[in-house]
């Protein structure tokens, strides 16, 4: 059985665009959830960033993911409704 991929990003919203863009992240989790590609988390701190998380079901789920016409339009927009702080594309667990 494949492993879930961590994606995270943490991101501010561009001003006045705040709103937009928690509606363009519901949306993108409404495709993710829907196609089967993973599940999202999204948490904010009290100094209104965003960290964004994402578990891929797979690499195979994150490639086709990537080239969905519906996940490219959502990230589409959220590029005039955000900016990125921080990516990090793959995180893996720790043994602790």
């Amino acid at each position: 059985m494949p492993e879930e991929i961590l994606s995270v990003a943490l991101w501010e919203p561009l001003p006045e665009m705040e709103t937009a863009a928690l509606d363009t992240f519901r949306e993108l989790s409404s495709i993710v959830a829907s196609k089967g590609y993973g599940r999202d988390l999204l948490y904010r701190d009290r100094d209104h960033h965003y960290v964004f998380m994402r578990y891929w079901n797979s690499e195979g789920s994150r490639r086709v993911a990537q080239e969905d016409p519906d996940m490219l339009r959502c990230w589409s927009r959220l590029g005039n409704q955000i900016q990125i702080v921080k990516v990090y594309e793959t995180l893996q667990e720790t043994p602790t």
